[in-house]
């Protein structure tokens, strides 16, 4: 069985991927009414061999593509080939997975240094006083 890699030690098997053709919208002359080259790629993250932890990631991300059941609906339809939406498709789902393999460093608030107010206060002052220079005299 053919397998999609995430990472070096992270894949998901072909069958968990769920692939149908549709129509696509918009313009597309008299080919779009016969021909069905969209996909509507489904995959069901609680069902899935993902690590535990990814899984927790991409149940808690906000996107509208996500249902409340744990199955990520990705349409791709910005091609006329049917062959090419699907690897679109399939990329889209790589990336949003490689997104949530790890988690973001959390930010520590940092404060300005002695030296930097210092400078900023200097060049505060430099400034101002070019700006009274421009006065007019009385």
């Amino acid at each position: 069985m053919p397998s999609i890699s995430i990472s070096p030690n992270i894949s998901i098997d072909d069958s968990e991927i769920e692939l149908s053709s549709i129509r696509a919208q918009g313009s597309g002359g008299q080919n779009v009414n016969k021909v069905a080259s969209a996909i509507h790629l489904r995959f069901n993250i609680m069902a899935s061999s993902l690590p535990d932890q990814v899984k927790i990631r991409l149940m808690n991300i906000q996107d509208q593509r996500l249902s409340n059941e744990g199955v990520l609906v990705i349409k791709a339809q910005e091609f006329r080939q049917l062959e090419k939406n699907k690897a679109a498709a399939v990329e889209r789902l790589v990336t949003l997975i490689r997104a949530n393999l790890f988690v973001a460093k959390k930010r520590r608030p940092t404060k300005p240094s002695k030296a930097a107010k210092k400078r900023r206060l200097e060049n505060k002052k430099r400034h101002a006083q070019i700006k009274a220079m421009r006065k007019k005299l009385q």
